[in-house]
């Protein structure tokens, strides 16, 4: 294992070279394969009537970006030496353009976590109001320019660039493959910060955990546990809110916070174009929503509001006290959390 640092760069990465054996091609492309039916899989789970966000068209252009690298290894592996538009392609090719994919991705989970929160944080303040078209259309140009600015940026420093021109002294067999530092950073941060909110809320926690019971309810499946307070659609307490943010959060991501945890413990470097995902993507998605919830539960109305989009939580249903008749004999006002 070694590092490559550059003193005009403010970033980081690391550089993982394996002697992979004869069948690497085939082994990138099941690779690459098992990722594009993973996202497939992901989007067809996910909620179909959610509201428009950045994050949604991110997820597209990944799916798209993935498909494009499988398309790409396919031809090349399946031609060997040919010549387009006057550039001969090679095995080399299917090892060169991973690595450019590998730094691509690496370098895009700062922006696109920094934009879904000025997205949301806007949706939710209500500062701009824009036409459902001309929505869609900002949406689409912001991830355009997110890829273009972080390709240019890959292509264009001098360490990458040596880098990739080094895989030339390399052997077919021996395609190093980079480690974003990023995703490190914040794969650690979201998990700590879960941590600390478990451990300052860990007996409401349990408590609302004990209390949860399995039903179903207007053809959904729902957990449903005793309401303390008042029916009131109004939340103006963040130690009350964090919780039942906890609850639903955990409720859906417990699983995929677990292999965090193990990654992070067991230090496990997994090459940037695999940790680039859509399941990663909506696990942050969520984590970012429940930020947003808890910093602005003053301003919480779920009567009046329309909340942030969250294809596999519905944060509205988890905290809209109900009286549902004839459901056991329940009396008592009781908060819904949809699975």
């Amino acid at each position: 294992m070694t590092a490559l640092t550059s003193e005009n760069c403010s970033f980081q990465y690391q550089l993982h070279q394996t002697n992979q054996p004869l069948d690497g091609n085939c082994l990138l492309f099941l690779i690459t394969l098992g990722k594009i039916l993973l996202n497939i899989l992901t989007l067809g789970m996910r909620r179909k009537n959610t509201h428009q966000n950045f994050m949604e068209y991110f997820c597209i252009s990944l799916a798209f970006t993935d498909l494009l690298l499988l398309v790409n290894i396919s031809i090349i592996s399946y031609f060997r030496d040919f010549v387009l538009l006057g550039i001969r392609f090679t095995k080399y090719h299917i090892c060169l353009f991973t690595q450019i994919i590998s730094f691509t991705y690496g370098f895009l989970h700062y922006p696109v976590f920094l934009t879904a929160c000025i997205d949301y944080y806007l949706n939710f303040s209500k500062a701009t109001k824009l036409p459902f078209k001309c929505q869609k259309v900002f949406y689409f140009f912001a991830v355009i320019l997110i890829w273009i600015s972080v390709l240019t940026y890959v292509l264009g420093d001098p360490a990458i660039y040596q880098s990739l021109k080094a895989q030339n002294v390399y052997s077919y067999h021996q395609c190093p493959f980079y480690i974003s530092i990023q995703s490190y950073w914040l794969s650690f941060s979201m998990v700590m910060i879960l941590f600390m909110a478990f451990i300052t809320s860990w007996s409401e926690v349990i408590t609302l955990v004990q209390a949860v019971r399995i039903t179903s309810y207007m053809n959904e499946t729902i957990l449903y546990f005793p309401f303390s307070s008042h029916s009131s659609y109004t939340v103006s307490s963040k130690k009350t809110l964090l919780p039942k943010l906890i609850v639903c959060f955990l409720g859906t991501w417990l699983p995929f916070v677990l292999l965090q945890i193990i990654i992070l413990l067991l230090k496990v470097q997994i090459p940037a174009y695999i940790e680039m995902n859509i399941p990663w993507l909506y696990f942050v998605n969520s984590f970012l929503i429940a930020t947003v919830f808890w910093f602005n539960c003053h301003k919480l109305n779920f009567r009046n509001m329309a909340l942030p989009a969250d294809p596999f939580v519905n944060w509205k249903c988890c905290f809209i006290p109900l009286t549902i008749h004839n459901l056991e004999q329940i009396e008592k006002p009781i908060s819904v959390i949809i699975c």
